[in-house]
């Protein structure tokens, strides 16, 4: 990872650090929040890269449909689901309401 690329992680990371307990955040939210509109693709590289243990709360950014973006069957699909249901997040045929759960919904312009 570039010295750049290490610094434009550490904003998104930032950012997803600021996710309310019980709230989610799209991808593109994210995105936007960190100064890179439409650069959703972006957030999913630097969360790929964190390291663990980490304290960024990574399961709570979700994508735009309101689901989780892992394939259903696998064990990071569980356990997004299983931190997010922690939570108290709810799940309606696999979808997130985000009217309800959503952190940025309503506040950005």
């Amino acid at each position: 990872m570039t010295r750049t690329s290490k610094q434009t992680y550490v904003l998104i990371w930032n950012v997803v650090r600021q996710i309310p307990y019980g709230k989610v955040a799209t991808y593109g939210e994210i995105a936007e929040e960190s100064g890179f509109p439409g650069q959703a693709r972006l957030v999913g590289y630097a969360l790929h890269s964190i390291s663990n243990p980490s304290d960024i709360p990574w399961h709570r950014v979700i994508n735009a449909r309101g689901r989780i973006s892992f394939p259903p069957a696998s064990a990071l699909f569980k356990r997004q689901k299983s931190l997010l249901e922690l939570e108290g997040v709810r799940f309606d045929k696999g979808r997130i309401d985000r009217s309800k759960f959503g952190w940025l919904v309503g506040k950005r312009k």
